[in-house]
């Protein structure tokens, strides 16, 4: 592992999903999938989020199209809330929704819809 693309990518994870649920992330990692979690932080968090080339508004924009047409609804909860740290507004989200359910699939757009409005609500209620 390369501490520095590491140490990066917690910086970059931390700041975009909140200390929290990374926290949290990392303190139920176990012999078995603490890897997974060094990885994860290290090369999607480090390498790639920690690059300047895409500002991290337009990353979040990605990642919310992507992870709702592959159907991964705890991704997606995080990455809504990310986005929103990330600038994203929620006017935006749903114009990304939008575009997914065309494009994905209606299905698609309905669930990602749902539960963004779960997010807002639970945001809304803090």
């Amino acid at each position: 592992m390369d501490k520095k693309t590491y140490d990066k990518g917690l910086e970059v994870r931390t700041a975009v999903l909140g200390e929290a649920y990374v926290a949290n992330a990392l303190k139920n990692s176990d012999d078995f999938n603490k890897p997974f979690q060094e990885l994860v932080t290290e090369y999607c968090w480090g390498a790639v989020w920690g690059r300047e080339e895409l500002p991290r508004k337009t990353r979040s924009m990605l990642n919310l199209s992507m992870i709702s047409i592959l159907n991964r609804p705890h991704e997606l909860r995080a990455h809504i809330k990310g986005a929103l740290t990330n600038g994203v507004t929620r006017d935006e989200i749903r114009e990304i929704f939008m575009q997914v359910a065309i494009y994905a699939g209606v299905p698609a757009g309905v669930d990602s819809f749902r539960i963004a409005r779960e997010v807002f609500a639970e945001l809304d209620k803090a």
